[in-house]
């Protein structure tokens, strides 16, 4: 019986990976037009990293990481996501050194365990951005207006980006008051999980899934009505920004983020094609983690985006056109002296920048040059013992059909340069 892969991860084949790298190069040229820089960190960490970085309280901690002991009996886990990660780098080389402000992005697997559905894994795959050390509503706004690039780079539409303040500890403990006020007698109504969250955390009783939660929740009051005058004039400004590029948002009061160390801004981008799983991007200003973390209170704010649904969008919109990798050309060679020869000269094509591969079966001709239609090679160069003899090969069009000897020092040029008739070289 043959092994499969564990449920709620997938293979990347082949035929899908030049999707992967399209989508990864849109990331590589937005991140360095707004000047950030790659940081790769490793796919596990001490567990008290994300206990400490994404509060105890949450999904994420709470049910979802992937946790074991290594062989010294230490306590570790799977990345569940990566600003944490971001951060202790941030701390752990100190690259606040150099610079008031440092600008990351990462590309990288994440680990959650949870229900696997459509567009979503328990290896799923991030992009996201981390701008640590600067406290100006003009950092939160770039952040907000990179994704929304990064997404519309893609071609994508049908995006809809909401914003909301969280508050900070100034103003939350208010709001906290006035959720437990509101939901203490529908509480018993609702959720296992909104039951527990309404002493720990009543803020993510906004955030259930579950419609008869979200219903008992819809009346509930709004956090921008209790935001302090900090709060309030920061989440104005980032407004004031987004408007003055151009980017079009909508204020949802009801909007938090899944994870404890969120302050001020958050925001969502959704496309809303995906029905249920539409969230592709969000994030948004988490001025204390740093702090929690061990370092100097230090402003930050960030965002990460899910590959697997950016992928899924990018289906669902037919924007990707699937290129087929081809070879330059295909050498066939008959005989066993010719097979040797052939070997080498694969090489040195490949050292001169071409596209070579041969067969090394040593099969008929008839075999060989189905191979070489199977690769989409757009030439086939022939080497037989007369071929040999006189250095050549008989280098043949596998469109046209035509084929000539060329010496074997200029297939190269032939290839690349030599077409000036049309789509044969070979006239």
């Amino acid at each position: 019986m043959i092994t499969q892969m564990p449920r709620g991860t997938k293979d990347i084949l082949p035929d899908s990976v030049g999707e992967w790298r399209y989508v990864e190069n849109k990331i590589r040229d937005i991140c360095q037009k707004f000047d950030f820089k790659e940081i790769r960190t490793p796919m596990f960490e001490h567990t008290e990293l994300f206990q400490r970085g994404i509060g105890d309280t949450t999904d994420v901690v709470e049910k979802e990481m992937y946790t074991f002991e290594d062989r010294s009996g230490r306590s570790i886990t799977l990345r569940p996501e990566n600003t944490a990660s971001a951060v202790r780098a941030y701390l752990e080389h100190k690259l606040y050194a150099d610079t008031n402000l440092v600008k990351l992005f990462y590309i990288g697997s994440m680990f959650r365990f949870d229900r696997p559905q459509r567009g979503r894994f328990r290896e799923f795959h991030q992009f996201g951005v981390e701008a640590i050390g600067e406290m100006s509503p003009a950092v939160d706004a770039e952040i907000i207006i990179l994704a929304v690039r990064f997404l519309e780079s893609l071609g994508l539409k049908d995006l809809k980006l909401s914003i909301n303040s969280v508050g900070d500890p100034n103003c939350r403990p208010k709001y906290r008051a006035m959720l437990q006020d509101y939901f203490r007698e529908k509480v018993g109504e609702m959720c296992d999980d909104c039951k527990s969250r309404f002493d720990r955390n009543p803020m993510r009783l906004l955030d259930c899934k579950n419609e008869h939660d979200q219903e008992l929740a819809k009346d509930a009051p709004a956090i921008t009505d209790c935001l302090c005058d900090e709060c309030r004039e920061h989440f104005e400004k980032v407004k004031e920004y987004l408007t003055l590029a151009g980017i079009s948002f909508e204020v949802d009061s009801r909007l938090v983020r899944g994870l404890d160390y969120y302050t001020k801004t958050a925001f969502e981008i959704k496309y809303e094609p995906l029905g249920a799983q539409s969230a592709v991007a969000g994030g948004g200003r988490y001025d204390g983690l740093v702090e929690e973390m061990g370092g100097a209170a230090t402003p930050a704010v960030g965002f990460a985006c899910g590959l697997e649904r950016v992928m899924l969008a990018i289906e669902t919109q037919r924007l990707y056109e699937q290129k087929e990798s081809a070879a330059d050309v295909f050498v066939v060679a008959l005989g066993e002296a010719a097979q040797k020869a052939a070997f080498k000269f694969v090489m040195e094509l490949r050292e001169k920048g071409l596209i070579a591969v041969m067969d090394y079966g040593g099969r008929s001709m008839k075999s060989q040059m189905k191979q070489a239609n199977k690769s989409k090679a757009r030439f086939a160069a022939i080497m037989g013992d007369d071929e040999l003899k006189e250095n050549v090969v008989m280098l043949r069009d596998m469109k046209s059909s035509e084929q000539e000897k060329v010496p074997r020092d200029e297939v190269t040029d032939k290839i690349l340069g030599g077409c000036e008739h049309g789509d044969s070289c070979l006239r």
